[in-house]
């Protein structure tokens, strides 16, 4: 059997995708499989910042559209990159097992975040990073940063930031974990729904493709993205607003922590769950709810208005 799968072009979509292709030989060993490259609109777009694009799904909706017009079998996804909603025809059909999902801070001269000097210069294109890191040391200065992981780290070094934060789930699978100089706290830096999480994504109707692809499906990493995007559905707040969660699953619980930043940072909503993980979903709607008492939706209109008068 061979099967076609589709992908961005950067090295760290290749490595991800190879790693779920070789999951995939592991259990078909004769399956061959092609890999197919397409550059989306966040590859071509690389100057503007990710928070002023006005559409969703810049950096996969090329490839899913791929997989609709049945040029590819399947996709593979950065989690944390796929709107709630997937597009029509496509699904989710499985999540391989999650790495790391906390942030990391790369910085001049190894230093930790604490002990940065007042007005140092952090890179990132995240509000919600952005607003983390006003909330933990509002005397810096933020500044944003574009390209790959190899790129943001190469800018680094030429001194055009004294640090930036990356996901560490990236150094990991680019073999690059020695740039790291601290791991952030999930509870102060809570990643976005679904960061460390790939997703593999077919055509709802392939049920040929489906009842491949569904072999490299870890449950309990499924539970966990499904309640973090529920959340974030719920909720309302897209990516373009600094909203983390972070959804664990440890035997038949899930436990589901998330946060919500206003536009400087002073503000920080917090609201932790903890329901069963075979109802991931309900957990997801349920800390929305809470959320929402708290005056999430107030900060969510803040942060449309602010984007609406750049």
């Amino acid at each position: 059997m061979k099967i076609v799968v589709g992908t961005r072009a950067s090295r760290l979509s290749l490595v991800q995708t190879e790693s779920v292709v070789q999951e995939l030989k592991k259990i078909f060993p004769n399956l061959k499989v092609e890999t197919k490259t397409i550059r989306t609109v966040g590859d071509r777009l690389t100057k503007k910042p990710l928070y002023l694009f006005r559409e969703k799904g810049i950096f996969e909706r090329a490839v899913d559209e791929a997989v609709v017009r049945k040029e590819v079998d399947f996709a593979v996804h950065s989690m944390k990159d796929v709107p709630t909603i997937p597009p029509p025809k496509t699904a989710i059909v499985a999540v391989p097992k999650r790495g790391s999902p906390s942030d990391i801070l790369v910085s001049l001269e190894n230093m930790r975040l604490k002990d940065m000097p007042s007005q140092s210069l952090v890179g990132t294109s995240s509000p919600r990073r952005e607003a983390q890191l006003r909330h933990v040391r509002p005397d810096l200065e933020v500044k944003p940063i574009r390209g790959n992981v190899d790129t943001r780290v190469r800018k680094l070094r030429r001194g055009e930031y004294d640090a930036i934060i990356l996901a560490e789930i990236g150094l990991q699978r680019l073999k690059m974990q020695e740039f790291t100089s601290e791991r952030l706290s999930l509870e102060e830096f809570t990643p976005a729904p679904g960061q460390g999480a790939l997703a593999v994504v077919a055509r709802e109707d392939d049920e040929k493709i489906i009842e491949v692809l569904k072999h490299v499906n870890h449950q309990p990493s499924m539970a966990e993205a499904l309640a973090e995007r529920a959340f974030i559905r719920k909720i309302g707040g897209g990516c373009k607003v600094p909203i983390g969660a972070i959804a664990r699953a440890r035997g038949g619980y899930l436990s589901l922590h998330v946060s919500a930043f206003s536009p400087d940072g002073k503000t920080k909503l917090k609201v932790p769950q903890t329901g069963r993980v075979e109802l991931p979903e309900e957990l997801g709607v349920k800390a929305a709810q809470e959320m929402l008492k708290l005056g999430a939706q107030r900060l969510i209109q803040n942060w449309r208005g602010f984007y609406e008068d750049w």
